[in-house]
């Protein structure tokens, strides 16, 4: 690892964004990685964590509702201290904030009408990304196929997550549709608040069923006017 002031470090805010229906360890594991990853960089020092979940608005299929997501995402980061939920205000002049993500939110930049084009460029030119690569994604080739990535390639970090951790918010759900143990997947604060509230079943995962992203459907409306 470079030697250097750490005065003369670039200061970095993680921001992740996502449902989080349900949050899982794999969730909390994106923040530890890519903290160590700018670390040993010796450039940077990473002064903070955010987890921000979507809104009930976004209407994605079994999306449950925010207040159960946000309460379970501070219960699942109550032990940190440096990753939080949502309502952190930064008292430094100015950290870069990068946004942190695995890498099928970072693939999901190319479903048609998701994502305006104007907000990727906002964010892979301005701010940048730090993407977690996930077994079976070649991130590289999606960044190398895209013009837009391809030119702020050195602002896009990724890190590889070398331990294999297939965990994912939606085969959280369709174990505990199942009435099986997701015990060691997911905090157990948060596994407790779930059986407490009885959040996830079948009827949960029909929610929303049929009805469009809320992004998509301000685009189609668009289209109209």
């Amino acid at each position: 690892m470079a030697s250097e002031d750490p005065e003369k470090k670039t200061e970095v805010v993680l921001l992740a964004c996502g449902s989080f229906n349900p949050i899982t360890n794999m969730h909390l594991r994106l923040f530890e990685l890519a903290r160590d990853y700018f670390h040993e960089t010796g450039k940077y020092k990473v002064i903070k964590g955010i987890i921000s979940p979507v809104g009930d608005a976004y209407k994605k299929k079994g999306l449950i509702s925010a207040h159960h997501r946000v309460t379970m995402a501070k219960l699942a980061t109550k032990n940190s201290d440096w990753v939080e939920v949502d309502d952190w205000e930064s008292s430094q002049s100015a950290p870069q904030v990068k946004l942190l993500c695995g890498s099928d939110m970072l693939e999901s930049f190319r479903i048609p009408n998701l994502w305006k084009l104007e907000d990727i460029t906002e964010i892979v030119e301005n701010h940048g990304l730090v993407c977690i690569s996930r077994a079976g994604n070649n991130v590289q080739k999606f960044i190398y196929e895209s013009d837009l990535l391809w030119r702020h390639k050195n602002n896009i970090h990724l890190v590889e997550e070398w331990i294999t951790n297939d965990i994912s918010s939606t085969k959280i759900r369709r174990a505990l549709r199942r009435g099986q143990s997701i015990r060691y997947l997911v905090p157990d604060v948060v596994q407790a608040y779930i059986e407490k509230n009885n959040l996830y079943s079948p009827e949960s995962e029909d929610r929303n069923a049929g009805v469009v992203l809320a992004p998509l459907q301000k685009y189609a409306s668009d289209s109209k006017n």
